[in-house]
């Protein structure tokens, strides 16, 4: 007997909204005391007795922020989660709860849905974080996909992007520049693929790029890692929009400027290999590239014997007074204004 190569697609029209949600929702199970009731009424109900709550919501457009054409449903569920975690993290608090909205056209399937839902399992799984609610709706022009996410932190550990004093320590975690140069990798097979379909992509040496843009991860680490030296921020923030963009927004809400080193900047080996392959100056990747999802923020002096030589984290500059403003500062002391031209939402097409 012949094997059955076509898996089964089952339309979103057979169950309905409520089925459907019934159906995605149905082995997600609640990991956090706070979280009393779930998905499965007109709300969920928390208990936060403690601390302070925080909230984030991040909006995904099919076309706009991914491509499935190389993006599989099941990453851009996780990916979905993860980045709202990110912001929840960049405030040194720990996630507790998310909820989840769909918006999916009907040539998507109740399997293609499964898989986005399995992504967003293995974040929840992960970072320990429960599903509480959301709501599916129909669209006309592909998916869309918006995520809320809710946290907790005492309000003596909640980090702003305001806090930035002079002199204190500008420290960043991992490395960057690694979702930028996996979007151009897969950006040049796409087009390769349109060309000849038959042609078959190897990723092999592009691994860890490519990984950084389909399956990020939000630094938990990190927050533990500084809740264990007792550090805490004077300010922070996550790198989605390139490194300029996150120092500049510090600097003008901290209302300091920031001054960073090029040879500080923590560059993989492949990242610097792709981008001698596009042409590309490493260092404008990790200024300019965004969605690298690791934390930067300031720390007092009196902090550095802490961390001055551990792994996961590098010391790239220090802060000074507003009017010296945010500059790089190149290997051979030239100092370069820093712009922000990472990712715009709004950015009009004339420009």
């Amino acid at each position: 007997m012949l094997e059955n190569k076509n898996p089964a697609r089952t339309p979103l029209s057979t169950l309905g909204e409520f089925a459907l949600i019934d159906h995605l929702t149905q082995h997600f199970q609640c990991q956090n005391s706070s979280s009393v009731l779930g998905v499965g009424d007109d709300a969920a109900i928390l208990d936060f007795t403690k601390g302070q709550t925080l909230v984030s919501t991040d909006l995904l457009v099919e076309g706009i922020h991914f491509d499935l054409s190389y993006m599989p449903l099941k990453h851009l569920g996780y990916k979905a989660v993860v980045v709202n975690l990110s912001d929840i993290y960049a405030m040194n608090a720990k996630p507790t709860q998310i909820t989840v909205s769909l918006a999916v056209s009907n040539r998507f399937t109740l399997e293609a849905i499964e898989e986005l839902y399995a992504g967003i399992a293995l974040a929840c799984k992960n970072y320990a974080v429960d599903l509480v609610g959301g709501d599916t709706t129909s669209s006309t022009t592909g998916l869309i996909l918006s995520i809320t996410a809710l946290g907790r932190a005492s309000k003596k550990e909640i980090t702003l992007r305001s806090g930035a004093q002079d002199n204190d320590l500008v420290v960043l975690s991992g490395d960057l520049g690694g979702a930028y140069a996996g979007l151009q990798v897969l950006e040049r097979e796409k087009a390769v693929f349109e060309v000849n379909p038959n042609n078959q992509p190897d990723l092999s040496q592009y691994g860890y790029s490519v990984g950084r843009q389909l399956k990020p991860e939000a630094r938990k680490d990190i927050i533990e890692l500084f809740e264990t030296l007792k550090i805490i921020p004077t300010s922070m923030i996550d790198v989605s929009d390139g490194l300029s963009s996150e120092i500049l927004h510090l600097s003008k809400a901290s209302q300091k400027g920031i001054h960073i080193f090029e040879d500080k900047l923590p560059i993989d080996p492949e990242v610097i290999n792709i981008c001698e392959e596009f042409k590309i100056n490493p260092t404008t990747a990790v200024l300019n590239g965004g969605e690298d999802y690791e934390l930067l923020c300031t720390i007092k002096q009196s902090d550095y014997d802490k961390i001055k030589s551990h792994p996961l984290v590098s010391i790239i500059g220090h802060v000074t007074d507003f009017n010296s403003g945010c500059q790089l500062i190149t290997g051979l002391g030239q100092q370069i204004p820093l712009t922000a031209q990472g990712w715009q939402s709004f950015k009009g097409e004339e420009d």
